[in-house]
């Protein structure tokens, strides 16, 4: 007579399949959390990055922004091994950004990269207004010949600059961005990659990627 089969009981495996599903729901959410935390203080080291209590908020950076900041904290290996790409990488992350300009600051150029970024904020402005005001603003920071933040451009760029402001439009710098953009990629954005700051800083990253 042959055995009669009987249904398995299959609460159990129900339970753990749920508890399993659970679980992995968890870790998913958490990794989310922790995606969506560097991404967001990444935005806010940015932001940081530009005081908005200046009339000028792209002008009156925080001098001590980045020394005072952990940048390992919302780092990973890979991002920080794609600053080695090149300087357009490294200036597209904000802690790229942040970790760059406090180097430039140690060497006491930080000039350079201020220009840099007052520039890309003078180019996205749209109120004529404020176009004249901050290519005023910047003249007097950055170009004329007694700035307290000069930069190093050659004397036709400074003359083109000058005679360009007289009626602004968003290309009024452009010329002075490029030259400067040059300078930091062929001389300071090496020195970094090289420096003690930023393998330091790749050593901290492994460290913490490894014990988390």
């Amino acid at each position: 007579m042959p055995e009669l089969a009987f249904p398995q009981d299959t609460t159990t495996n129900l339970k753990e399949v749920n508890n399993n599903f659970g679980t992995i729901r968890t870790e998913v959410t958490e990794k989310r959390k922790a995606k969506n935390l560097a991404k967001d203080l990444k935005t806010r080291l940015f932001s940081v990055l530009l005081n908005s209590n200046s009339q000028h908020p792209s002008i009156s950076l925080v001098p001590n922004m980045s020394a005072k900041l952990n940048l390992s904290i919302s780092l990973t290996l890979e991002e920080a091994m794609e600053w080695s790409k090149s300087l357009d990488v490294l200036l597209a992350d904000p802690c790229g950004l942040a970790a760059f300009r406090a180097f430039l600051k140690s060497e006491f150029s930080e000039e350079n990269i201020d220009f840099w970024l007052v520039c890309e904020d003078y180019k996205k402005t749209k109120s004529s207004a404020k176009l004249d005001s901050k290519a005023q603003h910047i003249y007097t920071e950055f170009i004329k010949s007694d700035a307290p933040k000069q930069v190093n451009i050659d004397g036709n760029t400074r003359d083109l600059v000058s005679k360009s402001i007289l009626l602004p439009t968003p290309a009024c710098f452009e010329a002075a961005q490029r030259i400067i953009f040059s300078l930091m990629e062929k001389d300071s954005y090496p020195r970094f990659l090289k420096s003690d700051a930023y393998l330091n800083l790749i050593n901290k990253v492994q460290g913490a990627n490894r014990n988390s």
